[in-house]
């Protein structure tokens, strides 16, 4: 049989291994190959060797024993499978060092006319991966030559020759067994180099496994302080994107506080600006209030009511039962149940007492349904409440209210100034017919009254009162004519006892207009009474 080194491209012999001690020892190979270039390399041997010397073991034949010069070279099929499994594999290679009981000499990998198949590269793989990288200094590639042969060796088998020393031989059907014992003196000379003549060994295998035990164990701890310093460089992205938030919030909330600030002292200014104009307007106000009340009506203690409403509402009866109960008068029995007489002028009547005086002034309607203004009429009725008029008492029949009056707050307006309603209140009177109980006060017939009646108490400020026109007055009246009172000087109070200034007419104007409705018979009155104490 033939050997020839491929690693010197020469097809010289094998080198010689140095000189070692001979030993009875069974030297172990490892082949790996397929089944058909293991059933070749068999093929090989019996045909180049003499069968006397040619020995085998098992009927697959995947350990085969060559005796040559007095020693036993044993070849052990490695069974490894490109679709083997871990546990398989391991099997397996306990399996080598139990056929090898001295170590294994070598691996010899089994190519086919020096054709280097992923096949055979999934070989090396699994030999590296389960017995460990120390296992390329033990490898032989072999050749099987019995067929047609490449020209050229490929990039990758070169690679793996270099790794391997140059461990490379080729074999031919015509080789000698003195070649096949080259083979073999190349086996002891890289046994030498390597491990003195011991082989690859048990003990060389665990080593490897602790190796790679504790390079994975290593490379998990790095793996794992990758991962930490990844995720803390991700927490202090994380807090610095934090920080640049608040930062940016906490400028934001500092541009708005200032923006707020800014406009805070714009509004004072322009509040600064619009009380000076107001106090000047009630220094205007006060002095043509003072032009317009000369010292013949310029008493403090005297407050004007004019009673506005449609003809028929009750304006005249309120006012007799209110001049009546004010001033401590009890009508006799038939007073309620005289009927009234339409007003056809203005009427004034007086009630006088400790301190005070207060002034009803009655009229007829002043305007008509198209919302046209009596002129003289109006001026007679402002010229009756001088200093005045204080207060507007507009009368209502409860469970009447018409579209006329729904329309009296704005003929108020027109008639008397814009600011008008807001010296205005309402008083619902009670007809004889319509006497309530005592548990149905007005409120409850504001509650659910039309829309329009709810928004004109609305605009006078949700001031409203009642009072009943039926006998006897004394035992109903008195108490609702009380609390009337007192809403008069409230309202009156709030607006400093001061009356309302109408400028459509001089003072001079309507003074002048009273002295000649005073001088007129039947044209105004004036009683003299008590008034209630509050």
């Amino acid at each position: 049989m033939l050997v020839e080194d491929r690693g010197t491209g020469t097809g010289a012999e094998a080198p010689v291994a140095p000189e070692t001690k001979v030993t009875n020892a069974k030297r172990g190979m490892v082949v790996l190959s397929t089944d058909d270039e293991w059933s070749s390399l068999v093929s090989l041997l019996r045909e180049s060797t003499v069968d006397k010397e040619l020995t085998s073991q098992g009927s697959k034949q995947f350990c085969f024993e060559l005796v040559l010069d007095n020693r036993v070279v044993s070849l052990h099929r490695a069974d490894l499978l490109q679709d083997a499994t871990d546990e398989v594999v391991g099997q397996a290679v306990n399996g080598h060092f139990e056929s090898c009981a001295d170590g294994i000499a070598a691996f010899l990998l089994l190519i086919r006319g020096g054709l280097y198949t992923a096949g055979q590269m999934r070989l090396v793989k699994l030999l590296q991966i389960h017995f460990g990288a120390e296992a390329i200094k033990y490898l032989v590639v072999v050749s099987l030559e019995d067929g047609k042969t490449v020209d050229m060796l490929d990039d990758a088998l070169l690679e793996l020759i270099n790794a391997c020393d140059g461990r490379y031989c080729r074999l031919t059907a015509s080789a000698t067994r003195e070649k096949v014992g080259a083979l073999v003196s190349m086996v002891n000379y890289s046994l030498a180099e390597n491990s003195g003549g011991g082989g690859y060994s048990r003990a060389m295998l665990y080593e490897d496994k602790r190796r790679s035990t504790e390079d994975m164990a290593i490379e998990l701890l790095r793996q794992k302080a990758r991962e930490a310093g990844e995720k803390a460089k991700v927490c202090g992205q994380m807090s610095v994107q934090r920080e640049e938030r608040r930062a940016k919030e906490v400028e934001e909330l500092r541009a708005k506080h200032a923006e707020e600030r800014r406009q805070e002292a714009t509004e004072r200014r322009c509040y600064e600006a619009k009380k000076e104009s107001l106090e000047e307007a009630v220094i205007s106000h006060q002095a043509t209030f003072q032009l317009y009340n000369k010292p013949d009506d310029d008493d403090p203690s005297k407050l004007s009511v004019v009673l506005l409403g449609l003809s028929g509402s009750g304006k005249t009866s309120a006012l007799n039962v209110i001049s009546a109960q004010a001033g401590n008068r009890y009508p006799d029995s038939g007073y309620g149940r005289e009927t009234t007489k339409p007003t056809l002028s203005c009427a004034r009547r007086e009630i006088r007492g400790p301190g005070r005086r207060l002034v009803l002034v009655d009229t007829p309607e002043l305007w008509d349904e198209d919302g046209v203004e009596n002129l003289e009429m109006v001026k007679d009725c402002v010229a009756l409440a001088l200093p005045g008029p204080h207060i507007y008492l507009l009368v209502l029949q409860v469970g009447r209210f018409t579209q006329c009056e729904s329309l009296m707050l704005a003929h108020l307006h027109k008639v008397f100034g814009r600011n008008a309603s807001e010296h205005a209140m309402v008083l619902f009177v009670h007809m004889d017919q319509q006497q309530p109980k005592r548990s149905q006060r007005v409120h409850h017939y504001v509650a659910g009254a039309h829309a329009a009646l709810r928004e004109l108490l609305r605009r006078c400020g949700s001031r409203y009162y009642e009072l009943s026109l039926a006998a006897p007055h004394d035992a109903l009246s008195y108490p609702q004519v009380r609390e009337l009172m007192m809403g008069i000087d409230k309202l009156a109070a709030a607006h400093g006892g001061r009356g309302h200034v109408i400028k459509r007419f001089s003072t001079q104007e309507l003074q002048d207009r009273k002295k000649v409705m005073a001088g007129t018979e039947g044209a105004a009155w004036e009683d003299k009474f008590l008034l209630i104490e509050d």
